[in-house]
This record gives structure tokens, C-alpha cells and sequence, in this order.
């Protein structure tokens, strides 16, 4: 192939000679071979194995189906209140057959299930008992009252705390009243039953299944049980059964030992030794009698020509090939690059090998990966290797693809299969050393500088045969030197690659070159690397794509680490080619951004139909006088142009007065989900980091828009209190309000004198007075932009007063203006401490007792609270969502 010509002098020759073997190790790595490395082994069929077997793993099947599971059971609670109609026309229809079934049986059903709970769990116990299979019994009746307890549970929470639309939804018409069905014998059995095994596997297993699912459809058509309880506890037991199998493990179906020899012989070659390649990356705290780390030793097996374990003879004459490369940078580095297990393999007189295992309980942790990974960003291919077949088959096809375009990558030499595992038999990259492991040293100078340019090439012949690999990280790029002075790049781990790639993924693939060189060289040697490999289009194509998201996830991890080299990239990038646009381009179907509005939305909805009476709501709306509702919108409208305002004046760059305006509206749809003040803060700082705004500075901005707020808010309450009622400055407000006001002074004063409280109230307030300071320093010295934004502060305040003013005119009442100012002012403050969305429930309780106090009849004093909310609160939470998507196409959140 085309790959072998290539490689030039770091390709190993066919056959070495094994006199010409390096000296056996000693020290860590002699500990890493499994202790004596001398041991003997019998005739040529002899192999031995330094290795320890996994004898129970973790499937992460297992996770991912109790998500399935509870998701599951989330799914059935809302259908069975959602589609109450549906589910029980369902039940009544397949209940029709109940009189002809009571014809046929002869059994009564209580007899049956009561056989079912007995027969199916003693038979399903006798097998495994009979397989000998002791701790498989234990975990089933473990799983069994783990499920048993879930349906008993999940039926006292329901019956206490569920809706009538949910109760109502699982439970079954008996003896003249509705009774609550979630049968727990069911979740008990079915979490015995997947604990057990698989069907495929245990003769009691299938038909128990099948015996379970009879007798379910039987109680289900005679009225017995609700179709949603029997799926509830269907799950339950499912849930319960992964969970234990999860938390205690389940028998290893790796290929280890004899099988593992096997499945090597198979993929044509006669090894001598297999040696587990372990990660000696991380140091370990016990040292040896030398000061050498004391390595975990691994057992040593030997197996004859038949997979039979034998006995070696201590001293036959012959010695396990020592090789001191079998723990080196490169075999360390391919451990590193996948979640597969790897062994050195050795052979009597042919070079050695790397060994790399794919197991099958593994492929769905992988399938998950790349297709989470294929969703969020584009132009990655979305088809995933379920079955272990699959992916290995993936995994050959681009190892010989890559081979097959030049590129400088271990050879597949042969693939053999054993119980749940498929071994890839490749060449071992000798005296090859990863671009994590390598020297700063050895990068530096012009070598350092090949070493550069090399990778951009072999990474240009993949690209130039339509391959991508969409993993690029520091283990996956080997370098090695060997006595010329051209250094050798390898690229490995093609597993998560693409064929007949776009030009996005290869792009991407750009990216995550630079970035991973970055790391080791700097952002500006590495970006000057890649303007003398690349074409200026694909240079400047690169600066969008220069985002955390567009790496894999050990690349993403260092660049974290490496703060701000990112940006520096970017920097480099422009000095390079002051017309490439470095904005960050949207390459993810979905963020975090998305996932929040969807989360904001659901809880909307959810909040709307679950908190508001919306009889209450149309009778207070049908009795109040339109036209003063109609003021009131309007009023309670202008306190975002208020708040806009405000904000615009304190920015620290131009910010258009109408984007602000849209911020302060997105701001009425975000507190449905965020207690009272934070949502509109949250939005307003985003605006301005969106808008080049460094942080702190817009930390300290939207912290001065709220202390002006609040102090606009002290000096309006002070101002109304002197300056308004029939007799001017004389006439002073009603005795409740100065009651109120001089009991909240009062309380304020004694609580400061403590001198704890002082103390503990000057570290609250010390954070946010330093960060405000510096920017109102700033705002002294711009007096207008100042009294623009105190101006926007008392627009907002008088906006929420008039329109709750109104709301009390709208039902025939009136109060003095700074009666109502005080009450809405007092109220609001106390409401917004309950740490709900908005306030809920406790601004409303807050503004009734108010007005009750004030003389306003209970009744009315209701009606005017719902309408004030209705206007300024939930009628308001559509606009929100409206400026909320507007400011999202246009980029500004």
C-alpha cells in the first residue's frame, strides 16, 4: 500500500532477530510485565499472559437504561393525565371481553397471580441455583425488594401528594369507588426477571416473561388493574433490576486468558506472550526497596496449543521475549487515546505487535458519545457502530482507509473475534513518543519546527483522500526520531473518523490541530506552522471555528486549563489576516442556550397552568372597568422603557436604546423561572458580555443598576411621602404608612447597633460596594448619562405604582397615591424575599394585606391584586417570549 512507503524509516521491517532483543527491563516497567519477566515457557505453543482479568464489570447499559427507565415512568405519570380520555377508553375496551373471559377461565384470577408471585420467582431461583450462580440469586431478590419497595412507594406518593387528573389516570373502578392501582408484586418480579439474565440465556427467564405478560393482559381486560399502573410498575421493576445490576456488576464476557489467545490466533498470528499495557502516566505514592514506583503486578498465565491452562516448567531454557517498549510513550498513548484494553504481543521471530481489544459492553458508552456529539455540531456524520460487528468493522475500514491515503498510521494486520470481544492486531509505532510526553526541548529550534510541519501533512494527505478524524488530541499524534534528522509523525486512533468527509468536518479537524499544537508550542509558532501549510482560505476558515465546543473533549479539557488560549489564537490569527472575520460561528444544532429556553418555557406553562385560577382570574377581569385595565398595561408598559433606559445610561459602550428595551421584556418571560430581580439582571449581563463587554466590568454594571434602583426607590417613597395630598407639604400620609415606615426605620436602627449584625451586614454589602464603585466613579464624571439613568429608575418605580393605582380605580376604589405607593413598595420588597419565581404567592399575600390594611374590603382587595398581577405579570410573559427569540436571532443572547 501506498501507507507503507510512506512511513519511511519509523516502518519496522517484517522480521527482527531475536538475538538482537534490547536487554530485559528492570525497575517499574519489570513490576508492569507481571514481576520476574524470566519466566520459562514449554515448546513454541506455550504462551504467556500478564494480565488480570476483570471477573465482574459495570455495563453501562445498565446506566443508560435506568434513565430510560425513569424517564419512562415520568412519560406513562403525564400521558395518564394528559391522555386520561384515551387510556381509559382503552381499558374499557379490552374490559368488553371480561364476560366472555369469565366464561373460559376456570381458574379465578387472584388464584393466578397469586401462582405467578410464587411460581415464576422459585423457578427462575432454581436454575440459577442450579447454574451455581450464587451471587446472582442474592442480586435477584435483592432487585426483586428493591422493586417491590419502588411500586409501594411510588403508590403512597401519588395517592398523597399526586393531582386528582393522576390519581385518577392509575387507578381502576371496584366495589362502587376508585381504587389506586401501581401493582407491586409486578415491579417485584420484573426486577427479578432482568436481574436474572437474558432471555436469550435462561430457559425460566423467557417463559417467565411470557407467563408475567399473560397474566397481566388477563388482569388488565378484568378490570383488576389501569393500563398506566401496570406500565409504572413494568418500569419500576426494570429500573429496579439495572439498578442492581449496575451498582454490583455482572459476570465479565471479555475476552480474557485462553479466549483471548484464541481470538489472537485467529487474526493468523502464533504469539509467545501478551502483555496488558497499562498507563504508567500517573505516579503512584508506594515506592520499591530502590525508590522505584512499586507498580501493581499483574498475574502470569500460560496456556498450551489447546487454550488449556498449564503449569510452566521453571527452567526450560527459554525466556519470556523481553521487550523494554512494552509500557513505552507510544503503547501508553494508544491506552489513553480509547477506552479499549491494549497488550503488547510478541511472536518467536517477527517484530512486536500491539493488541487492541474492543469490548462489547463498552460499544454503548461509545454509541452514546459519538451520537451526542453528532447531534449537537454539524457537519459530523450521525450513523453510530451499535453492535460490537459494526464498530470494529468501522474501526478496520478507516484504519485501511487511512493506510491507503499515505497517511503515516499503524498498520491493521488481522481481526479476530472471542466471546464479547474483537482483538485488532496492528503495528506497534516503535521509539515513537506522543505530543503530551514529548520534551519542550525537542520542539523547540528548527526540528521543533518539522515536527510541526510534518503534522500538518500527514493530516493534509487524510484530507486530500476525503478522510477527517474528528479526534485530535496530544495521545493521538506520535512523533518519532530516529538517527536521521527528520522527524516521523504518526497519526493513530482513526476510530471516530469519516469518510467522503465535508468540508466542515475538515475544518474542524484544523481546528483541533492548531489548538492541540497551541498547547505545546504556543498560539503564534503554532498558527505560523499553519500559514505555511494551509492556504489562507482555510486559515481564515479556521478563526469561527476557534471554539471549546469544536474539540474533543481531552483537547477541550487543556485549553481550559491553558486560560485565555483561545483568544490568543484569534489575536494571532488577525495579525496574520486583518480581514478574517474571527466571530465565532453557530456550529451546534443546540447549546446551552437552547437547552435554557426550553427549560424556561416548560416551566412557563407548567407554572401558568398549575399556580393560576383562571376562574378567579376572568371574574376579577370581567367586574373591572376596561378602560382602567387598560391604563393599568399601559402604565405597568412603561416601566420597561424605564428600566431600558436606566440600563443604556450605565453601560459602559453604546447600547441601542431598543435592544435595551427588549432586554427589560425578555426580562418579563425569564421570571417566570428566576426569583424576583435575578432573571432581568442575568439577561441584562449577558447583553453586555454578548456586546464585548468584559466581565467585570459588566459585573459592576448591572450591580450599579440595581443600588440605583434601590436607592431611586428609598428617595421616590420619601419624596411622595411629603409632597402629595390635599394640603401640600403640610398634610402628611395615613397613620398606618408612618406606623409602617418608622417600624421598618426603627427595626433597621436597633438590628445596626448589634455589632455582630453590623459586622455580618458590612461583608454582605463590602463585594458588591467594591464592585460598584469604580464604574459609579466613572458615571460622576458624566453627570447627564447619570441623570439619565436615575431618571429611567424613577419612570420604572411611578410605572408599577400608577398601575397598581389604576388597578384600584378599575374596581371603584382609591387610596392616596403614596398609601398606594408605600403599599406596592413594601409589598413587592417583601414578597420577592419568597425565593419563588416572580415572587409567587408571596407578593400577591404581601399587596392583599396591604390594601386590607389600608381599608380596602378583603374581597376587593383580592380582585385588585389579581388584575395588577394579570397586567403586569403573566400578561406580559408572552411579549417576553417574543423579545426573548427576537434578541436570539439577532445574536445579542
Amino acid at each position: 500500500m501506498s501507507g507503507a512507503s510512506t512511513a519511511g524509516p519509523a516502518r519496522e521491517p517484517s522480521h527482527r532477530n531475536p538475538a538482537e532483543e534490547p536487554a530485559p527491563p528492570t525497575g517499574p516497567l519489570q513490576a508492569l510485565l507481571g514481576g520476574d519477566t524470566s519466566d520459562q515457557r514449554t515448546g513454541s505453543d506455550l504462551v504467556r499472559v500478564v494480565d488480570t482479568p476483570e471477573a465482574r464489570v459495570r455495563h453501562p447499559s445498565d446506566m443508560l437504561g435506568m434513565v430510560v427507565s425513569a424517564l419512562a415512568v415520568a412519560l406513562v405519570l403525564v400521558l395518564s393525565v394528559v391522555a386520561h380520555a384515551t387510556t381509559e377508553g382503552v381499558t374499557q375496551d379490552v374490559r368488553g371481553f371480561s364476560t366472555l373471559l369469565a366464561r373460559i377461565l376456570f381458574v379465578p384470577v387472584a388464584l393466578l397471580e397469586g401462582l405467578i408471585t410464587l411460581f415464576v420467582p422459585a423457578a427462575v431461583l432454581i436454575e440459577l441455583g442450579w447454574r451455581r450462580l450464587g451471587r446472582q440469586v442474592v442480586e435477584s431478590i435483592c432487585a426483586a425488594a428493591l422493586g417491590l419497595v419502588l411500586g409501594v412507594v411510588t403508590t403512597l406518593t401519588i395517592a398523597s401528594f399526586g393531582s386528582d387528573e393522576l390519581v385518577r389516570g392509575l387507578s381502576v373502578y371496584s366495589d362502587g369507588a376508585w381504587q389506586l392501582t401501581v401493582p407491586g408484586y409486578v415491579a417485584a418480579i420484573a426486577g427479578l426477571l432482568t436481574t436474572a439474565g437474558p432471555r436469550t440465556r435462561r430457559r425460566t427467564v423467557r417463559w417467565s416473561w411470557n407467563v408475567l405478560y399473560l397474566a397481566l393482559f388477563i388482569v388488565l381486560i378484568t378490570g383488576q388493574v389501569s393500563l398506566p399502573g401496570v406500565l409504572v410498575a413494568l418500569l419500576l421493576g426494570r429500573l429496579a433490576g439495572q439498578a442492581v445490576q449496575y451498582v454490583s456488576g455482572v459476570r465479565s464476557e471479555r475476552a480474557y486468558g485462553a479466549d483471548l489467545v484464541a481470538a489472537v490466533r485467529r487474526a493468523g498470528f502464533h504469539p509467545t506472550a501478551l502483555v496488558r499495557v497499562r498507563d504508567v502516566s500517573a505516579v503512584v505514592d508506594d515506592v520499591d526497596a530502590d525508590g522505584a514506583p512499586a507498580l501493581p503486578e499483574d498475574p502470569v498465565a500460560s496456556y498450551d496449543a489447546d487454550g488449556d491452562a498449564v503449569d510452566a516448567p521453571e527452567d526450560d531454557g527459554q525466556t519470556l521475549p523481553p521487550d523494554p517498549t512494552t509500557a513505552d510513550a507510544a503503547a501508553v498513548a494508544l491506552t489513553r487515546s480509547g477506552d479499549n484494553r491494549v497488550y503488547a504481543l510478541f511472536t518467536d521471530d517477527e517484530p512486536r505487535r500491539d493488541v487492541v481489544v474492543l469490548d462489547g459492553d463498552r460499544q454503548v458508552l461509545t454509541t452514546v458519545q459519538r451520537l451526542w456529539r453528532a447531534l449537537r455540531l454539524r457537519g459530523l456524520e450521525g450513523r453510530a457502530s451499535i453492535s460490537l460487528r459494526a464498530a470494529a468493522e468501522r474501526t478496520a475500514l478507516l484504519a485501511y482507509a487511512a493506510t491507503a491515503a499515505g497517511v503515516r498510521t499503524p498498520r491493521l494486520e488481522g481481526i479476530g473475534v472471542a466471546d464479547d470481544s474483537v482483538v485488532l492486531v496492528q503495528e506497534h509505532a516503535r521509539g515513537a513518543v506522543s505530543l503530551r510526553d514529548m520534551d519542550d526541548a525537542e520542539l523547540e529550534g528548527p526540528r521543533g519546527d518539522a515536527v510541526l510541519a510534518e503534522a500538518w501533512e500527514q493530516l493534509r494527505r487524510a484530507h486530500d483522500a476525503g478522510l477527517t478524524h474528528h479526534a485530535l488530541t496530544p495521545d493521538v499524534v506520535l512523533v518519532h526520531h530516529d538517527t536521521g534528522d527528520e522527524p516521523h509523525v504518526w497519526l493513530t486512533g482513526w476510530e471516530q473518523g469519516e469518510i467522503a468527509s465535508g468540508t466542515l468536518s475538515r475544518r474542524l479537524d484544523l481546528t483541533q490541530m492548531l489548538a492541540l499544537l497551541a498547547l505545546r508550542v504556543g498560539a503564534r509558532r503554532a498558527l505560523a506552522s499553519a500559514v505555511r501549510a494551509l492556504p489562507d482560505d482555510d486559515i481564515a476558515a479556521i478563526g469561527p471555528l476557534l471554539q471549546s465546543i469544536a474539540l474533543p473533549s481531552p483537547t477541550r479539557e487543556e485549553v481550559r486549563k491553558a486560560k485565555g488560549l483561545l483568544n490568543e489564537l484569534r489575536d494571532a490569527l488577525v495579525e496574520r489576516l486583518p480581514q478574517a472575520d474571527v466571530q465565532p460561528q453557530n456550529i451546534t444544532r443546540f447549546g446551552a442556550r437552547t437547552v435554557i429556553m426550553l427549560t424556561l418555557t416548560i416551566v412557563a406553562v407548567t407554572v401558568i397552568v398549575t399556580t393560576m385560577n383562571f376562574e378567579e382570574i376572568a371574574s376579577a377581569i370581567t367586574e373591572a372597568n376596561p378602560w382602567w385595565v387598560a391604563a393599568s398595561f399601559a402604565f405597568g408598559a412603561i416601566t420597561w422603557f424605564g428600566a431600558a433606559l436606566t440600563f443604556s445610561a450605565f453601560a459602559p459602550e453604546k447600547l441601542p436604546l431598543w435592544r435595551a428595551t427588549l432586554t427589560q421584556m425578555a426580562g418579563s418571560f425569564v421570571a417566570l423561572a428566576a426569583p424576583a430581580g435575578i432573571g432581568p439582571a442575568a439577561l441584562n449581563l449577558r447583553m453586555l458580555t454578548r456586546r464585548g463587554v468584559s466581565t467585570p466590568m459588566a459585573v459592576a454594571t448591572v450591580a450599579l443598576v440595581q443600588l440605583s434602583q434601590f436607592v431611586v426607590t428609598v428617595l421616590l417613597l420619601v419624596v411622595l411621602s411629603v409632597s402629595t395630598g390635599s394640603g401640600g407639604l403640610i398634610d402628611l400620609p395615613s397613620t398606618t404608612v408612618l406606623l409602617a415606615i418608622t417600624g421598618v426605620a426603627v427595626a433597621v436602627v436597633a438590628t445596626l447597633l448589634v455589632p455582630s449584625v453590623r459586622r455580618w451586614a458590612w461583608e454582605k454589602a463590602r463585594p458588591t460596594l467594591e464592585q460598584v464603585w469604580p464604574r459609579l466613579s466613572q458615571m460622576l464624571g458624566q453627570p447627564t448619562r447619570l441623570a439619565l439613568g436615575l431618571g429611567g429608575n424613577v419612570i420604572m418605580t411611578l410605572g408599577y405604582v400608577l398601575a397598581f393605582d389604576a388597578a384600584l380605580a378599575a374596581f371603584g376604589q382609591s387610596l392616596k397615591l403614596v398609601d398606594v405607593a408605600v403599599i406596592y413598595l413594601v409589598g413587592n420588597s417583601v414578597g420577592a424575599l419568597v425565593p419563588t419565581p416572580g415572587g409567587l404567592g408571596g407578593v400577591e399575600g404581601a399587596l392583599i394585606a396591604g390594601l386590607t390594611a389600608a381599608g380596602i374590603p378583603p374581597s376587593l382587595a383580592f380582585s385588585v391584586t389579581i388584575l395588577y398581577r394579570v397586567v403586569t405579570y403573566w400578561a406580559r410573559v408572552p411579549i417576553g417570549w417574543v423579545a426573548m427569540r427576537r434578541l436570539e436571532k439577532t445574536g445579542d443572547l
